[in-house]
C-alpha cells in the first residue's frame, strides 16, 4: 500500500506529510494512534499535576515555540515522525 508519492514526502513537511497520511490511511489505524497520542499527553499532564508543575506549564507553553525555536521545532518534528511511522508500519 502505498500511502504517498515519495517526491511528495522529501518536498513536504513533517506536519503536512502527517496530515496527508492520515487523510489515506485505514481510519481504524489512525484512530488507534491518535489513542496513544492523547493516553500520552494525559499522563504528561497527571504529572505535571503531580508535580505542581500546572502554573510553570500555562505560562510557559505559549512562549516555548519562541523560547527554544530549535527544540520545538525538534520534538514537534520527532511527534509526527513517530506518528507517521507507527500509522506506515501498521498499513503496509
Amino acid at each position: 500500500m502505498n500511502l504517498f508519492d515519495d517526491d511528495d514526502f522529501m518536498n513536504t513537511t513533517p506536519a503536512k506529510n502527517f496530515i496527508s497520511i492520515v487523510r489515506t490511511a485505514n481510519e481504524n489505524i489512525v484512530e488507534q494512534e491518535l489513542e496513544k497520542m492523547f493516553a500520552r499527553l494525559a499522563l504528561a499532564e497527571k504529572i505535571i499535576e503531580e508535580n505542581g508543575l500546572e502554573e510553570r506549564y500555562e505560562k510557559e507553553l505559549p512562549s516555548f515555540p519562541y523560547s527554544d525555536p530549535k527544540d520545538y521545532d525538534e520534538r514537534l518534528t520527532s511527534l509526527y515522525l513517530e506518528a507517521v511511522g507507527n500509522i506506515v508500519t501498521q498499513c503496509e
